[in-house]
């Protein structure tokens, strides 16, 4: 299926590894040229060159750091100078730390704002005359199933990653008239760094073997198993394609059904 990203330039956070890198390489073998960004200048580059290898499509690392301004200025306008356009935006950033009310102070609260709500917000504010001009202008926000359904010790994210589902869905009414559609990506029970990190944890809390803390998460799943990044990123393709023109303000998990939440 053509999906009409072909020739078309993308920007995707936290595109390193997992989820993000993921989404670039989904997008990039949909011929869209991708500037991906992250903090480790190394794995970046890696990155970006196995994406290239693999699609034969034009891949730029950009080092940034999603909870600076100033990194993320620097980042849109790279990418956009480099392509001559900007058509899609993929705001993911990494989750922030676990803990509760008690044991996250103010720091911790204030980096995660920064990190996790204010890097969408920047981002979308640096790109919006790029993705104007388009015509067919795609912001996507990676969050977590944690908006429809908070997850114990997971406060910061809890509380962040409902502030864009807020922010996007007044955003994308507010730009549906530009044709920009604004959705956002909820993934849950996706084996990430991050989640084997999230279990790992679990398990030393609980006393128990990895092994059987992944069989107990596997079995949470009505699917019966942890999906993988691609399994995010080919939502995300959707969503970025013209086939997707008349869906905007949405929010959507792609969880093998984990998520009880009805809305």
């Amino acid at each position: 299926m053509d999906m009409g990203l072909n020739g078309k330039a993308a920007l995707v956070g936290g595109a390193s590894k997992g989820i993000g890198r993921a989404v670039a390489l989904g997008l990039s073998r949909e011929g869209c040229r991708v500037a991906i960004c992250a903090r480790n200048k190394d794995s970046l580059a890696s990155a970006a060159e196995e994406i290239q290898r693999e699609s034969g499509v034009q891949t730029l690392p950009i080092v940034c750091d999603m909870a600076r301004y100033d990194d993320i200025q620097r980042a849109v306008h790279d990418a956009a100078s480099a392509f001559g356009r900007l058509d899609v935006l993929v705001n993911n950033a990494g989750g922030p730390p676990t803990g509760t009310f008690e044991t996250l102070d103010e720091s911790y609260w204030l980096h995660a704002i920064e990190q996790n709500l204010l890097s969408a917000v920047r981002t979308a504010r640096e790109a919006l005359p790029d993705l104007r001009r388009s015509g067919s202008g795609r912001i996507i926000n990676i969050t977590s199933v944690a908006v429809k359904q908070p997850i114990d010790g997971l406060m910061l994210s809890n509380a962040t990653r409902l502030g864009v589902i807020g922010w996007a869905k007044t955003l994308s009414r507010e730009l549906a008239a530009d044709g920009i559609t604004v959705n956002n990506v909820c993934p849950g029970n996706i084996a990430t760094e991050r989640l084997v990190s999230l279990i790992e944890e679990r398990a030393r809390r609980q006393g128990v073997q990895m092994a059987d803390a992944v069989q107990l998460e596997e079995s949470r799943v009505p699917m019966g198993f942890l999906g993988e990044p691609e399994d995010v990123a080919n939502m995300v393709v959707f969503l970025a394609s013209g086939k997707a023109r008349y869906v905007t303000g949405t929010t959507i998990q792609v969880d093998g059904g984990s998520t009880t939440a009805v809305f």
